[in-house]
């Protein structure tokens, strides 16, 4: 079944709205309700009294309506009860302040009082609807770890590192050498002499740093576990369990695989703009974060938030046009959503997001924000058998957590931006209108004609095996720069770039570009100029051994070095990219790859997405305006902000 719906939240308003509001929700075309992940005291208003009749109430309303229920665990905002017995569960930030009782996620994850009440309202909640056929979903607390509460520096977070230390390296010897702890005379004689990376002189070892992302991941992870262990428990047979993921995951010590990977199904809460902005992220992002999404599992994906007007808690961001959001929606379905839900019915009239804008406004009137909902809903439910269908993709974009957290230890340049730079890459493939997966390096790629593999500055002996396998059979492999330089413990390797042989180069010498700053390139003697061929934000100065050289640098003094390379190897092509390389001269570069391995691309003008679905015999491809201007594909006008379904066993 698919489930379209919205966010209700019942308890925010009085209750003799419930019916009035669920006729019109019913008439909206929703079959599903969201509801309680932000009522923690409604459930427990003392410590230990557990009353779910309001709920009770509710459920029974929405029953009568035909409405589904997804149920939140109500852990992401506590009650103030519980910070004034317990003040150790509040987590503390690198200034060393303890977040106070107020905002939301201000919890600690290592807080064992915080996991114990966590355990006892999550049991009590499940056993409580143990029996309840509406619903049809547990949510798993709510976008776990966002906004900063990946982070916390109290007490027992410090403890915890150590001990995760400890079990890690056995050996404070061991440690001491993979830290290269001699540097600047930082030699432990224990593991409780270790701190916590807070603010000092200069800089913490990047080693520390690493391990310290990975133990503030697995802290999240732990706890969510937790949760997901009593819900699986109690829970009905036929019931998900889901979480809802967040945007912005790689600014996170948190890597959501793991998690993913105890789920039923992975959820997402697409925000392709909020507070602040004054457009919107690019529709090739947004689009990267939905192949991201749906590659945690490598399955379809639900959306549970998905933006319906402005957005903001104290600064209000861009107001999307007429059927704009409207068109996000079929961005997400197009891209492997199988389940969406708006953020959300109302507007709220107290608390921090009185400026965040839902379906229907304070006013409490049906508008063309309502009509635009209704409209989606009505038309996608005709479409429920195709995008119930898998996407298989013959590209792949790759990533791996420890290499993102090891540039965040050591970014390397100021213009360095680690989603830009995979972007960079994706944005490539996207504007040929193909599937991608956006996945971690852990999993199965032998599937792919061509993987890149964007800034993976740390390559570990099993993986570049891995690559050079996948190479050998024929596959398209993309490095960019700084590729190859570190071991999996983050430190730099003595003697030669690992990747060498594979890429058919070495690498001589290289420059941080810094901000504002970028270099010309040209081409070698036989293939045509691409306009405006530049580097930013890096540049490695390569020496080709068995490598063609595609660009060089435009420069007095490195001119004889290579910037872009292309090395057969096997029966494939690897390519490395030494520099952040102009868009122009990227989907060009890509292009010409797409070309050589006869992957299918869809052309179409800037701005115009069409993603292709098959199901069955038939094909269908679903065209977004991104642009406020009319586009055309095949022969068909599609106005700004405007989507189309085409079957195109109909034309």
């Amino acid at each position: 079944m698919m489930y379209l719906g919205v966010d209700y939240y019942p308890e925010h308003w009085d209750l003799e709205m419930m019916e009035h509001d669920l006729e019109r929700i019913v008439a909206l075309g929703a079959n599903t309700v969201r509801i309680g992940e932000f009522a923690w005291h409604l459930m427990e208003a003392t410590e230990g009294r557990y009353d779910f009749s309001y709920f009770d109430q509710a459920i029974q309303k929405m029953k009568a309506y035909g409405l589904n229920v997804i149920f939140g665990t109500p852990t992401t905002t506590f009650p103030a009860w519980l910070a004034k017995k317990y003040p150790e569960i509040l987590s503390v930030d690198a200034e060393g302040q303890k977040r106070v009782f107020g905002g939301r996620r201000q919890y600690c994850y290592n807080s064992e009082i915080y996991s114990v009440k966590s355990s006892q309202i999550v049991t009590a909640l499940l056993t409580h609807y143990q029996s309840e056929p509406a619903i049809v979903a547990w949510q798993i607390d709510n976008e776990l770890g966002h906004e900063g509460s990946d982070q916390c520096y109290c007490e027992s977070c410090h403890k915890g590192f150590q001990t995760f230390l400890k079990e890690k390296y056995v050996d404070i010897e061991v440690l001491n050498r993979t830290y290269g702890a001699i540097f600047w005379g930082q030699t432990y004689n224990d593991f409780d002499e270790i701190p916590m990376p807070l603010k000092t002189i200069t800089t913490h070892n990047p080693t520390l740093q690493l391990d310290w992302a990975r133990f503030r991941s697995k802290s999240i992870n732990d706890y969510a576990k937790m949760q997901i262990d009593i819900v699986n428990k109690l829970k009905r047979p036929q019931q998900n369990v889901i979480h809802n993921f967040f945007g912005g995951f790689f600014e996170r010590a948190y890597d959501q695989n793991l998690l993913a990977s105890r789920l039923d199904r992975v959820a997402y809460d697409n925000y392709p703009v909020w507070g602040g902005l004054e457009k919107p992220i690019s529709p090739a992002n947004i689009a990267m974060t939905h192949d991201y999404i749906r590659g945690l599992k490598r399955e379809n994906f639900w959306i549970v938030e998905e933006l319906m007007g402005a957005q903001g808690h104290t600064v209000i961001g861009y107001l999307p046009r007429p059927n704009q959001a409207k068109m996000w929606s079929y961005q997400a379905m197009a891209r492997g959503c199988e389940a969406l839900l708006y953020f959300r019915w109302r507007g709220m009239t107290h608390g921090a997001e009185q400026f965040c804008q839902g379906i229907l406004d304070q006013d409490d009137q049906i508008n063309e924000k309502y009509r635009e909902v209704k409209a989606f809903f009505d038309d996608i439910k005709r479409y429920e058998v195709v995008l119930s269908t898998p996407i298989l993709a013959e590209v792949a974009v790759l990533y791996d957590y420890d290499n993102r957290w090891s540039w965040q230890a050591q970014s390397q340049s100021h213009a360095f931006d680690f989603t830009n730079e995979l972007l960079r890459v994706y944005e490539g493939f996207y504007t040929q209108n193909i599937h991608i997966d956006v996945i971690d390096i852990k999993k199965s790629w032998d599937q792919y004609k061509v993987i890149a593999l964007p800034v993976m500055q740390i390559v570990d002996d099993a993986l570049l095996m891995r690559l050079k396998a996948f190479a050998e059979k024929g596959g398209q492999v993309i490095f960019s720069f700084r590729s190859g330089i570190k071991n999996r413990d983050n430190n730099l390797r003595l003697g030669e770039n690992i990747l060498n042989e594979l890429c058919g180069v070495k690498l001589k010498n290289y420059e941080s570009l810094g901000l504002n700053n970028q270099v010309k390139l040209k081409t070698s003697t036989h293939e045509a100029a691409i306009g405006g061929a530049t580097m930013s934000v890096w540049r490695d100065l390569l020496e080709p051994t068995t490598a063609e050289v595609i660009y060089r640098y435009d420069d007095l003094f490195f001119d004889q070095y290579a910037a872009i390379t292309k090395n057969s190897f096997g029966d494939g092509t690897v390519y490395y990219v030494g520099g952040g390389l102009s868009q122009v001269a990227t989907n060009a570069l890509i292009e010409q790859i797409l070309k050589e391995t006869g992957i299918l691309t869809h052309k179409s003008a800037k701005g115009l997405e069409v993603v292709r679905r098959n199901s069955g015999e038939d094909t269908y491809l679903f065209i977004m305006n991104h642009t406020e201007s009319n586009q055309s594909y095949l022969e068909h006008t599609v106005g700004p902000y405007e989507s189309r379904i085409i079957n195109l066993a109909k034309i």
